[in-house]
């Protein structure tokens, strides 16, 4: 049944758990088909979807309109409103994202390696669909395509569980992705939305729906993160905080250092690769240090410092413990004096939560050292932490951010939607 009409049906049910489940079956019979679709087909799906979504798109800004309103009658933050809100330019770059994804090539049926036994056995490692994909998230309604659009790429069926603040949003473009599916003549159960903002669903999508759904990715705050983690039976691709760093070093051009640091921190406080601490080199600060929280107090962000940052300017506020290990998604950010490239490292790898951090210097022998002993899943050299991003990587967009080890690490795009089988080919070979 496609997901476009599953909204009544779910209304209508006394049993969350026994439609959970046929989602799940749905989703599972969908992938076998996604498994061996062609590339053209999935490539046409994608571009049709863009042009649904397009075409559609007064339907899903109007449907985002009373998101957001409900959003703001409710007191929500404005940090959490401009993720969850849509113009036309927005909604504009997530049809091009979706048709972008469809331009890729197919990472189903690659050669990853290759390798013949000496009994004269050949051995290849192709790479093949995850299988479905359940992914729960709270207030970003893009998150509907670009989720959904990967997954479809990587040959996969996806199960999309939207927050209750953009369930209205999620749910008009997931109409307009059920559409392209059809049209393409795959399965509209490749693409479903769990149409209830009922929060037992996501317990029900934790347990694995009865061995339906292989893996889960959690989109959201901290809250959601950590319920996945503890409850999910199933392997999770997720990222608990986003405490990004953007380091001056000894080397760091002053002019280079603002332009960043300021990108960093104020393009779009909410996301996930905005950054939340600044740390400045001693060696420079006599030089660097009020010019940048200056900067950053004239475009609007509060700065929480260390004794040395508050010597700079009395609109510094005090910053406690807890600020060096807070995702502020906001206009908000702690900085401090740190004694060379050691001190930095020393204090990204007992604050940060090893998502994006930045080196700003002009010294390649900084920056080679903070690019290898910095552990997180993507380290910038004089570049913002914002283009922690699918988009940006050239993946055409996201599923999410892995901060893990397994599998998937940074901005999991459709390479990281696949895992892979080996192939044995022989000539009637027995093992003695």
């Amino acid at each position: 049944m496609p997901a476009l009409n599953l909204k009544s049906e779910f209304a209508d049910a006394d049993d969350l758990e026994t439609q959970m489940a046929a989602i799940g079956r749905r989703a599972r019979a969908a992938a076998r088909q996604m498994a061996l679709a062609t590339a053209q087909t999935k490539d046409v799906a994608l571009r049709t979807i863009a042009e649904r979504i397009r075409q559609t798109s007064r339907e899903i800004l109007r449907e985002n309109a009373r998101d957001v309103a409900a959003a703001k009658a409710s007191g929500q933050s404005a940090a959490l409103i401009d993720r969850l809100t849509l113009d036309e330019a927005r909604l504009a770059g997530i049809a091009d994202a979706v048709e972008k994804i469809g331009a890729l090539p197919d990472p189903v049926g690659r050669q990853l390696a290759a390798f013949e036994r000496p009994n004269g056995l050949l051995i290849e490692r192709i790479a093949v669909p995850l299988g479905v994909i359940g992914v729960i998230f709270e207030s970003r309604p893009n998150v509907t395509a670009d989720a959904g659009a990967l997954c479809l790429k990587a040959g996969n069926a996806a199960i999309l569980r939207a927050g209750s603040d953009s369930h209205r949003s999620a749910m008009a473009i997931a109409r307009a992705m059920s559409e392209g599916l059809t049209a393409a003549g795959l399965p509209a159960d490749a693409i479903q939305i769990v149409p209830t903002r009922d929060r037992a669903a996501v317990g029900a999508m934790l347990t694995g729906l009865a061995g339906c759904i292989d893996v889960i990715v959690p989109r959201g705050g901290r809250s959601l993160v950590e319920r996945v983690q503890a409850e999910a039976r199933v392997p999770v691709f997720a990222h608990l905080d986003g405490i990004c760093h953007v380091y001056v070093a000894a080397g760091a051009d002053l002019g280079m250092a603002r332009t960043i640091l300021l990108n960093s921190k104020m393009r779009r406080t909410g996301i996930c690769g905005a950054a939340e601490t600044l740390l400045v080199d001693r060696a420079c600060s006599g030089t660097h240090l009020s010019p940048l929280v200056t900067a950053l107090l004239d475009a609007g962000c509060a700065v929480r410092g260390d004794e040395a940052v508050r010597a700079v300017d009395p609109r510094v506020s005090p910053a406690s413990d807890e600020d060096w290990r807070t995702e502020y998604l906001d206009a908000i950010i702690s900085a401090r004096v740190v004694d060379g490239l050691d001190a930095a490292i020393e204090h990204i790898e007992a604050n940060g939560s090893h998502h994006t951090d930045a080196i700003i210097t002009e010294d390649q022998e900084e920056a080679t050292r903070f690019l290898a002993e910095v552990d997180s899943a993507i380290v910038t050299h004089n570049a913002s932490t914002q283009f922690a991003d699918g988009g940006e990587f050239g993946f055409g967009a996201e599923i999410g951010i892995a901060t893990g080890r397994m599998h998937a690490r940074g901005p999991v795009g459709i390479e990281q939607l696949t895992t892979f089988k080996y192939r044995v080919h022989g000539n009637g070979q027995t093992r003695p």
